[in-house]
């Protein structure tokens, strides 16, 4: 069907009319658009799809039933998902047309707005890290794990290193992303023991050697705990003439020892802590460096430089991936970035300001404390498990059956992560820290 415009009703990201359509079909020698497109007979559906069409309102009527059949559960989930509450502020200025329809900003001319706000989220990272170069940006934590290990690599070439080291305490998703990652490099992961939560500095030193191209500490490591001998990893990496990585988060930074005082030379972890809450797998991934590595770095930055008439400007810069600049000298095949999710970062650290962003770390650190103490009370359960300082999450043992207790929560409207079968874990934030009565009194009903 027309529109009086000539143009045929649908999308208006699709604007052709049945002339152009006709016109672009001639000129590649097409007979139909249909014909463009090789489906096989046995896969090609043919049929009606049987959706009876329906008007708004009784759309919205039927979809709120479906909702309303989810579980209502407060989580206490963590492990690399951390839910922050997120300001309104941060919605509305983030959803502006300018930046949500902004892809990527190649033409500087036009987007000078949104690149001095990503300018100042790698400013943001550099200030919380201590190192003074930060991309814009990577898929997750996992990825820049990752990215970072094949950085290492690329430092150690023609040499013998090709050993990552990673502790045994590591969130599955992140070893699986860096096991796909490397094996294609010809290099491999090996795990060093913990010791009451933390890494065993001892056992890391034995293992460290001259084939270990990158070792890789974690604080808070995702079981919550705060690593307390970074310092001592950094001079086992360094002494074996390997690269110290050190994954955290955005919050966490805030607060905790500044990765360059403790001789990290490249901070990876998740940023999406902020500005994101929880999105169960879209993630923003941290990815700060020395200037040493400056060129190394994958992705994309944004620099600042001058116009022609002396004014600041911004600018993509250092694009060092493979749809750039030739294959064999690219640093990474990452097509794409996190423009508008680290765009809510930035908005939302910036909202915050330094002395609310320490606040929110400082109550990570408390309220973890707390509720493990409440926990501990209780008959059947040991909170935490590790003697250590913990940081938004911990650790508990239960004497009954820890997924029979998991799943008794569930059913009271709490969910918590088995870890195995009498070890639970628990994540506190200000998002659930309400809640938190009602998670003690249904632990004491089913432990």
């Amino acid at each position: 069907m027309t529109a009086g415009n000539g143009r045929r009703d649908g999308s208006p990201y699709a604007p052709h009319t049945d002339a152009d359509e006709a016109d672009m079909l001639d000129a590649i020698g097409a007979e139909s658009v249909e014909s463009l497109f090789d489906i096989p007979e046995d896969v090609r559906f043919a049929d009606e799809f049987g959706i009876d069409a329906t008007g708004e309102r009784e759309l919205r009527q039927s979809l709120a039933e479906l909702f309303a059949r989810n579980e209502d559960l407060t989580e206490f989930l963590g492990r690399g998902h951390h839910a922050h509450y997120v300001p309104a502020l941060v919605d509305d200025l983030s959803r502006r047309s300018e930046f949500l329809t902004s892809y990527t900003q190649y033409q500087p001319e036009i987007a000078q707005g949104f690149l001095q706000a990503l300018f100042e989220y790698q400013s943001m990272l550099v200030e919380l890290t201590g190192l003074p170069v930060a991309n814009c940006s990577m898929y997750d934590a996992a990825t820049a794990l990752a990215e970072a290990a094949l950085l290492a690599n690329r430092l150690r070439r023609g040499a013998s290193g090709h050993r990552v080291l990673v502790p045994e305490h590591i969130q599955e998703g992140r070893l699986g992303v860096l096991e796909n990652y490397l094996d294609g490099a010809d290099m491999e992961i090996a795990s060093y023991p913990m010791d009451n939560g933390a890494a065993d500095v001892d056992a890391l030193s034995e293992l460290a050697d001259d084939e270990t191209v990158m070792v890789y500490a974690e604080s808070p490591t995702v079981r919550g705990v705060i690593e307390e001998r970074l310092a001592d990893i950094g001079d086992i990496a360094h002494d074996n003439d390997a690269l110290f990585c050190l994954g955290s988060d955005v919050v966490a930074l805030s607060l905790l020892q500044e990765p360059a005082s403790v001789g990290a030379d490249v901070v990876v972890g998740e940023a999406d802590a902020l500005g994101v809450g929880t999105a169960y797998g879209m993630g923003l991934g941290i990815f700060a460096t020395r200037e040493d590595y400056l060129r190394q770095v994958p992705g994309r930055l944004v620099g600042v430089s001058e116009d022609a008439e002396d004014m600041r400007a911004f600018t993509l810069t250092l694009q060092t991936r493979e749809q750039h600049i030739r294959k064999e000298r690219a640093t990474s095949n990452i097509c794409t970035n996190q423009a508008w999710v680290a765009l809510r970062t930035a908005m939302h650290i910036a909202w915050l300001g330094p002395d609310r962003l320490v606040g929110l770390a400082k109550d990570a650190v408390t309220e973890a404390r707390e509720l493990a103490d409440r926990l501990d009370d209780i008959s059947g359960v040991k909170a935490p498990v590790y003697d250590r300082h913990h940081f938004r999450e911990f650790v508990l043992h239960t004497d009954q059956p820890a997924p029979a207790i998991t799943n008794d929560l569930a059913g009271r409207g709490y969910a918590v992560h088995a870890l195995d079968d009498h070890h639970i874990q628990v994540c506190i934030t200000e998002v659930n820290a309400d809640a938190a009565d009602g998670l003690v009194a249904a632990f004491e009903e089913v432990a």
